[in-house]
């Protein structure tokens, strides 16, 4: 079938993608150091700060909605990208490389100084392990993967990938099924409601749930090798989509065309979303009388939550499109530095809620110093220990130089 050529977006349209990519992994720093520091009526994390912030409530809720969704959706796409450039045997021996091997390696590194610094916190009137915590040794499949599940579901998606692949091309020789795919895909991304569509699945599964409230946000894989049903939901078809974006890559021009439409609309979502979860726990507690039933409240949160996480997600992505499409040497950096500090930063980052938990000082300074402890070490770690050794080459591949040359290529029907 013959396709239709249009310019592609160039080598720098492309920067802007691995900055999204970079700044959910940096975004997920943030929002672990602010964990400490939630009002919660029950305590979640290994300790509760002496000083706890409504405002960074609102923060790591705002960041939760659309993180983990626009992390996935661009793994897809570079995956897709990845597989078509490698080949299936150079694609498995890549993500085996670069995925696999860093999550088994990785995983005791910094697993054995978080529960050091656990333990340290039962010492403190409102410290230590935390109800659903894995105990140890693990009993299988449950299993303390930690913030390190998102590498193990990627393998799973990985596996997943490629055995629909098998299954599509041999069913669908000529390439029908997939033209028809390819032209359902491109109607909905160019729709004003795409991200309505987009969010159907984790909506459903949302309110399903009859005991998720919208602070959980999208259940996480995180103390168990079997992956939830919402996670699958939620994050695989973020992967797919941004499998099949890749088959179209021109499409990337509407999340471009609307950042400014789908932020404002994110933006609201994400406020009505944080009330309903409040509404829910509070009729939950018996401490508001609400005018609705409490299903319907948690109803119309599942909705809300999960429009906010497609509208985000398309918002974050669009703002970088529009804003950071051009080369820049300290968003590469940032991009390249990323994996290695997303990777080890939580024990240190427990380290220093810990350190700082129990002092009489304002919270915005204690949220300051564990920022500007933990990165600017982390980043250290990795410019003298990694970036220009065996594992920075591991985690971030050849370093490609800057291409300036505009290309052309095929746009359409694509191959799978």
């Amino acid at each position: 079938m013959p396709s239709t050529i249009i310019p592609a977006p160039t080598s720098e349209r492309l920067h802007a993608l691995d900055a999204v990519r970079a700044f959910a992994l940096l975004l997920g720093i943030v929002l672990h150091a602010a964990m400490s520091f939630l009002p919660t009526p029950v305590r979640f994390w290994f300790i509760e700060d002496t000083h706890p912030s409504q405002v960074l409530g609102i923060l790591t809720f705002a960041i939760h909605v659309f993180r983990m969704t626009t992390f996935f959706l661009m793994a897809g796409f570079f995956a897709r990208m990845s597989f078509h450039r490698r080949g299936t045997a150079g694609f498995v021996g890549d993500r085996l490389l670069r995925i696999a091997l860093p999550l088994v390696a990785a995983w005791p590194i910094v697993f054995a100084p978080m529960v050091a610094v656990v333990i340290s916190a039962s010492h403190f009137a409102h410290g230590g392990p935390v109800p659903g915590m894995a105990g140890w040794p693990p009993v299988l499949p449950r299993f303390p993967l930690a913030h390190l599940w998102f590498l193990y579901m990627l393998i799973e998606l990985y596996a997943a990938a490629l055995l629909l692949r098998l299954a599509v091309t041999a069913i669908d020789a000529e390439g029908r099924l997939r033209a028809a795919a390819d032209r359902l895909f491109a109607l909905i991304m160019q729709s004003r409601l795409a991200p309505a569509v987009l969010a159907l699945p984790i909506g459903i599964a949302l309110s399903l749930d009859h005991s998720w409230v919208g602070f959980i946000g999208v259940r996480t894989p995180d103390q168990s090798l079997i992956t939830n049903a919402q996670a699958w939901i939620g994050f695989g078809s973020a992967f797919g989509a941004g499998w099949l974006l890749h088959r179209q890559i021109a499409l990337l021009r509407v999340l471009q065309q609307y950042w400014l439409l789908n932020t404002g609309v994110a933006a609201g979502l994400i406020v009505l979303s944080f009330a309903l979860a409040l509404a829910v726990s509070l009729v939950s507690a018996r401490v508001w009388a609400a005018p609705l039933d409490l299903t319907t409240i948690r109803l119309l949160g599942a909705v809300a939550y999960a429009l906010a996480i497609w509208t985000a997600t398309f918002a974050m992505i669009g703002i970088a499109l529009r804003f950071m499409a051009g080369f820049s040497r300290t968003r590469r950096y940032l991009a390249d530095a990323s994996y290695w500090l997303y990777l080890i930063h939580m024990p240190i980052v427990m380290a220093l809620q810990l350190a700082v938990s129990q002092l009489d000082w304002p919270w915005p300074v204690k949220f300051a110093t564990i920022l500007l402890v933990a990165i600017p070490a982390m980043l250290a770690s990795y410019h003298l220990l990694v970036r220009d050794t065996i594992v920075g080459r591991l985690l971030n591949g050849r370093r490609a130089r800057q291409d300036k040359t505009p290309r052309m290529a095929a746009v359409g029907p694509a191959s799978t």
